[in-house]
């Protein structure tokens, strides 16, 4: 029985095999670079709608209230969200950087845009973490 010319022809070479990882190789090198910082990236997401969300429950309770709240519990005691979200880049809902408002001593708040205490809230945050972004800035300036 003789074989004939296609079946002799069938298989790959080595030639060809090695051609195929090459290209794979170089497809892979591409790539791995923008995979590494992939974790970061989806931490930088997390960390800008943790921020957007808390601004919002900020904004929301000084509306409703007229003032902003003394600390972050207060809004979640109050329903304003279920938990203080946690910041991504510390892993901790306590590492919070809270700023406060800034009353004007030449044109204090009335009465009635003080909480009880008639301390400052909070009227915006920031994270804790000293780390750099991707962009190469500071979190805890966003």
């Amino acid at each position: 029985m003789a074989t004939t010319r296609s079946q002799r022809n069938a298989g790959f070479t080595l030639l060809e095999l090695i051609i195929v990882l090459a290209v794979i190789g170089i497809l892979a090198a591409i790539a791995m670079p923008q995979l590494k910082d992939t974790p970061t990236r989806s931490k930088e997401a997390v960390l800008r709608t943790n921020l957007r969300t808390i601004r919002d429950a900020l904004d929301q309770y000084h509306g409703d209230k007229g003032y902003y709240p003394a600390s972050l519990e207060t809004l979640a005691d109050e329903g304003y969200f279920r938990d203080v979200p946690r910041d991504p880049m510390t892993k901790s809902s306590e590492t919070w950087v809270l700023i406060y408002e800034e009353i004007d001593p030449e044109a204090p708040p009335a009465e009635t845009e003080l909480p009880e205490g008639g301390e400052p809230g909070v009227f915006d945050v920031r994270s804790g973490s000293e780390a750099l972004a991707l962009n190469g800035t500071p979190y805890n300036e966003w």
